[in-house]
């Protein structure tokens, strides 16, 4: 009789924050819609989402392990390496995408300092000469700061951009970085039918999974 696998896939080392999600079949976690390759595809918006605000739970350096229970026995014998990978590809793609992020708001941001520093300035120079003409009335001073006034607020969103929007985006690159290193375990339910993983597989012959958990056929004497 076939011993039936209970895990497969890396070890999580000591010291590793587990982040644990149960599915019924693999294919829940990833997007139903992508055509694509099982390494390839995308994960489902709300395993993605479940993944990463569990993660932001955590301290923000600690290693991260994912473990997946699996309510079915195993599968064929590279699943856990199948996911792994797909797992880590869709993260660093997440990260890529992230880092492109923020060099377009450091693009806008220096964008939007030099248009504010070019108002701020015409604005000075236009409120000195005002005074200047109309001096010794009273709305001139009134002129004069209201033209100030306008300068400082053109320079609202480059100093947003600087001081406070770069780095929560840079934060959510370095967590992606962190889950597309992650190690990644299945835990299986060994009390499931034994061809329930076909439901991920459907295109793996029954014989290749059952002689993957035998090993090698002794040769005839």
């Amino acid at each position: 009789m076939p011993t039936e696998l209970k895990s497969a896939g890396d070890e999580i080392p000591r010291g590793h924050r587990i982040i644990e999600v149960r599915v019924a079949e693999l294919k829940q976690l990833f997007n139903a819609i992508d055509p694509s390759p099982f390494r390839e595809r995308d994960l489902d918006p709300r395993a993605e989402e479940f993944i990463v605000d569990w993660s932001k739970d955590l301290p923000a350096d600690a290693p991260l392990g994912l473990v997946v229970y699996l309510d079915r026995t195993a599968g064929p014998p590279d699943e856990a390496t199948a996911l792994k990978e797909a797992v880590h590809q869709f993260f660093r793609q997440r990260a890529a995408a992230t880092r492109r992020s923020l060099r377009d708001l450091f693009r806008r941001g220096r964008t939007s300092l030099m248009i504010g520093l070019a108002f701020l300035t015409a604005s000075i120079v236009v409120g000195d000469a005002l005074a200047s003409y109309f001096q010794g009335r009273g709305f001139a001073n009134v002129l004069r700061e209201s033209l100030l006034i306008g300068g400082w607020v053109a320079m609202w969103r480059p100093l947003e951009i600087f001081l406070y929007d770069w780095w929560p985006v840079l934060a959510d690159a370095r967590l992606h970085d962190r889950l597309g290193a992650m190690p990644v375990r299945i835990e299986y339910q060994t009390l499931a039918s034994p061809d329930a993983w076909r439901l991920d597989w459907p295109a793996v012959p029954a014989s290749d999974q059952t002689a993957s958990r035998r090993g090698p056929t002794p040769a005839a004497s």
